[in-house]
């Protein structure tokens, strides 16, 4: 307060007066009692009060009050309230009291006393203090002046005490948020962080302010420098041989293998002498070092070319990216100017051999090196080089073989020509080039050649071929094989046989071959005959006593009915709706069947349950179906398009239809019913009764009634708990297969483009994007129902909305475990939920999954959420590769991520993080939990520890 208070109209009227407490400590107060004259109006005003940059201030008034009734002879205008006003300025100097005018202020309250003091109470010394607190909003200008409006009351003011609030200095997700004034009313005040030291943003850190002086609501947050990590909210650095490679990392990690950091604050570790790490390669992946030289070069001389094989090196320096080259030089076998000895020239190949697939970058040990020149010495270096063989300034470790092409065949040189055959006769190659195993003689018509070919092998230089076509013209090739393998073909020649007619009349060996061959077709015809009468006789026996049902069922609807095989056929296939009806389900005569009660409304009309009665068999409960009055034909068609599809199937986990009533209205479809209606509502009403044994069943029925669809080519579409309906033996058995899919009273649907509705929540990713619909979108369906069952009933992804669902789910996100599921149960739901069709299990496999977790109990005993880091599969002892180690903890997808990466061996796997994780492509949080889990494994198998 800049100045003290001022009284009008005189200073008698509103007195500072020191009092005694009940304590007798003296305090001051300012009084007014002037009650015995009426009309008063006394002001009592403060100094300017400076707002600093408040805009909304609280004042606090602690004041005791005389009972009226207390003071004897006092009229009837003795108050027991006064006023309380404030005046906003920007200047210290107040209005003149003796002007005063209630309209230059604005009221605040009129305040009046919880608790007012008697005579009684002053001669006790007893002090009823009450304390009263008001707020003043909107506040703008410089300060403002209080002032107490007394209109004869007995008062005395102990204290006035203003304030306003503020949020203290805060430090939240290592950001900075300073002292801040609170705002107005109760409007919120939006705070910009500031990042701590050696911590930058990783999205913009804000917090709101509140009214009472609260932090409320934090958004974005600041991370540690590469180099730095959190710790007790500030940022330290990395000691030595630590590391912090990418701000998105938690912490500081040891340096990997043949790396080093020696000094603070490292973001990444520099390798050792000898060892590198290439520019693509992480700096989470251990320092490498070029391979050894290949070994056990082998070389197979093929004529002129060539074929090398070798072995791996010894040490890949600790990477899987090894790959080949293949230097060539051609050796002339003369001594080089100047060479001692009796060495060879050679030089570069240069353009001319072929080597495949290539000559330099092979990813695999062995090369084919085709299109040399013969009898010509080759020296081929192979090299295996790395991802770092570039930056070692070392030599190169090669490995060589010398290779000696051998010469071809010379060009056939004598021939001789008969009616059906050609002899041949050729030079054999030269001693030089090796002992000869044997020749290989090709001929083939002329123009004929990708038709047909003949090969002939020899150890002769001459050859007679038989069995030619007279007068036709044959192109003959030879070459040899030799120790060292084939030559090269010696030259083609092409022969023609000679013109000679084929069967000459006046051949006595000719007729005799014409009149057997006569005979012999006679012989032929007449067994054929026979054959007929005795197959037609045996074919009419059969046919006499099949059935003719089955008779009609063989061949149909362009499909063959095969023994033991059932396909499902769609209703739409036949001509006539109606036919599909009257071939696959049962009339019912409505006379047998007795309605009881209404249990329902479904698509197209009432569900009731009833009796139906049939003859020579017993009275059975049924479900009953009815047509609505009014339906159009169409919506007749596909009310008894659901009885054509039931009344193929017949299995114990798919609902049975009993019939149908189409011959007189209302038209009906009579199944079997379930006591205990649908499967969400069923577990909603029986939460936590059930043990999870029960509840595997549960799903094992569901899967083996889809498996038993699946193998019919049935797809469903719409598979959920609310489609499952559950017997009074706890049999669930898939319903609902209508055509239509018509969903507009089911507030789970969602349009698609082509303007039908599909669950979206049960739905696969594709089947929503594209309407692909599969078995496999059925396996991701059966994966929420799965959920369902283990969360009793509970809606899948809660209160998100269905345009939410879709984007969490193309972003990797997938329903966590329920609680107190089994872990390999959930692990069964994400193999559902894989976004690759192909990856999701068959419901074979699911139905051999759910057997063996009834028949081993234990196996359900590890729960999925009792530790956010357990994991139930850990490597194996024996797993050596990275390959065998995904394999192991079911992550085989990722192979190919890792290798790519540059994490070939287990050593460079262990020291990888969460942020290399996301850079390799595993997007998944449960996967990159899984992960990093079984490394933790790793790393307690070998003594060390790695923070993740």
């Amino acid at each position: 307060v800049a100045q003290g208070p001022q009284a009008y109209p005189s200073s008698y009227l509103w007195e500072e007066i020191s009092v005694m407490d009940e304590r007798n400590t003296p305090m001051r107060t300012y009084q007014v009692c002037n009650v015995m004259e009426a009309n008063q109006n006394n002001w009592l005003r403060t100094g300017l009060i400076q707002r600093e940059g408040a805009q909304r201030v609280y004042v606090e008034i602690k004041f005791t009050l005389r009972d009226c009734n207390s003071l004897p002879g006092v009229p009837g205008t003795c108050k027991e309230t006064f006023n309380v006003y404030y005046h906003e300025s920007n200047s210290a100097s107040p209005p003149p009291l003796r002007h005063i005018r209630e309209s230059q202020y604005v009221k605040i309250d009129t305040i009046a006393a919880d608790e007012s003091f008697t005579q009684t109470d002053v001669g006790d010394r007893v002090m009823k203090l009450n304390t009263e607190v008001r707020d003043i909003s909107g506040l703008s200008k410089r300060g403002l002046y209080l002032a107490f409006q007394d209109l004869g009351a007995c008062i005395a003011l102990v204290s006035v005490r203003v304030f306003y609030k503020r949020c203290p200095l805060a430090v939240l997700n290592l950001a900075r948020f300073g002292d801040t004034v609170t705002g107005g009313d109760s409007a919120l005040v939006e705070v910009r962080g500031s990042c701590v030291e050696d911590a930058e943003e990783l999205e913009a850190p804000r917090m709101f302010c509140s009214a009472d002086g609260g932090w409320l609501v934090p958004i974005g947050r600041c991370v540690c420098k590469p180099g730095f990590e959190e710790v007790d909210g500030r940022c330290q650095p990395c000691r030595s041989g630590f590391y912090k490679a990418s701000a998105m990392d938690a912490y500081c990690v040891k340096c990997p293998p043949h790396s080093y950091s020696h000094q603070d604050k490292a973001s990444e570790c520099v390798c050792e002498r000898g060892f590198h790490r290439a520019e693509t390669d992480p700096r989470s992946m251990a320092c490498t070092r070029p391979p050894s030289a290949p070994g056990n070069p082998i070389s197979t001389v093929n004529e002129t070319a060539v074929t090398l094989e070798w072995s791996p090196p010894r040490d890949s320096g600790g990477r899987g990216d090894v790959t080949y080259s293949v230097h060539c030089k051609k050796c002339s076998g003369e001594a080089a100017p100047g060479a001692s000895g009796t060495g060879e020239r050679c030089v570069p190949c240069g353009s001319g051999p072929h080597f495949n697939p290539r000559q330099f970058g092979l990813a695999h040990p062995r090369v084919l090196v085709t299109e040399l020149q013969p009898r010509t010495n080759y020296t081929f270096s192979i090299e295996a080089l790395n991802g770092v063989s570039d930056l070692s300034p070392s030599p190169r470790h090669l490995v060589s073989v010398n290779v000696t092409t051998s010469q071809t065949v010379s060009v056939i040189v004598k021939e001789r020509r008969g009616r059906d055959s050609i002899t041949l006769a050729w030079q054999a190659p030269e001693p030089s080039d090796g002992t000869v195993v044997e020749y290989e003689v090709t001929y083939y018509e002329k123009n004929q050649r990708d038709q047909n070919y003949t090969v002939l092998k020899t150890k002769s230089n001459s050859m007679t071929v038989e069995g030619l076509k007279p007068g036709t013209t044959y192109v003959f090739r030879v070459r040899a094989r030799t120790d060292g393998g084939y030559g090269n073909y010696g030259g083609e020649i092409e022969l023609e046989t000679s013109h000679e007619d084929m069967l000459a009349v006046g051949d006595p060996n000719q007729q005799t071959i014409l009149a057997v061959s006569i005979a012999g077709g006679v012989v032929l015809l007449i067994l054929l005959v026979a054959c007929f009468v005795v197959s037609g006789r045996h074919c009419g026996y059969i046919k006499a006593k099949q059935d003719p049902e089955e008779e009609k069922m063989q061949f149909q609807h362009g499909r063959v009915q095969l023994p033991g095989t059932r396909t499902y056929i769609h209703p739409h296939t036949y001509e006539d709706p109606n036919q599909a009806v009257r071939e696959f389900a049962k009339e019912i005569e409505v006379f047998n069947i007795r309605i009881e009660r209404v249990i329902g409304a479904g698509e197209f009309g009432e569900v009731c349950s009833g009796r139906l009665r049939l003859p020579s068999k017993r009275e059975i409960h049924v479900a009953i179906k009815s047509l609505k009055a009014g339906y159009t034909e169409q919506q007749r068609r596909d009310f008894l398009s659901e009885a054509s599809i039931m009344g193929q199937f017949d299995h114990p986990n798919i609902i049975r239809l009993e019939g149908v009533v189409t011959r007189c209205k209302p038209v009906m479809i009579i199944t079997e019913y379930m006591e205990n209606g649908s499967l969400d509502t069923f577990l909603k009403k029986h939460d936590g009764q059930f043990t999870v044994i029960q509840l595997v069943g549960m799903m094992r029925g569901i899967a083996a009634g889809m498996q038993y669809l699946s193998e019919m080519n049935y797809v469903h579409r719409d598979l959920a708990a609310r489609n499952i309906l559950v017997n009074s033996n706890l049999v669930c058995k898939v319903s609902d297969f209508g055509l239509s899919r018509v969903l507009e009273d089911d507030p789970e649907a969602a349009y698609t483009t082509r303007g039908g509705k599909i669950p979206i929540r049960w739905t696969a990713p594709e089947a929503i994007a594209y309407r692909k619909f599969t078995s496999a979108s059925d396996v991701w369906s059966y994966g929420i129902v799965m959920w369902e069952v283990i969360s009793y009933g509970e809606r899948p992804y809660w209160e998100m909305s269905n345009q939410d669902v879709i984007k969490a789910i193309d972003e990797g996100y997938r329903l966590p475990a329920p609680m107190d599921c089994p872990i390999v149960l959930h692990q069964l739901m994400l193999d559902c939920w894989e976004k690759s069709r192909s990856e999701r299990p068959k419901f074979g496999h699911i139905v051999n999954s759910l057997d063996q977790l009834i028949r081993n109990p234990s196996a359900l005993k590890q729960l999925a959420n009792s530790t956010i880091w357990e994991d139930p599969v850990t490597p194996e002892p024996a797993v050596s590769t990275v390959e065998d180690w995904l394999d192991s903890i079911k992550m085989g997808q990722y192979k190919e991520h890792f290798s790519n990466a540059g994490y070939v061996t287990l050593d460079s796997v262990l020291y990888v993080s969460v942020s290399e994780l996301g850079k390799m492509g595993v997007a998944l949080t449960g996967h990159q939990k899984k992960i990093l889990s079984s490394i933790q494994s790793l790393q307690a198998q070998q003594g060390t520890h790695v923070q993740v």
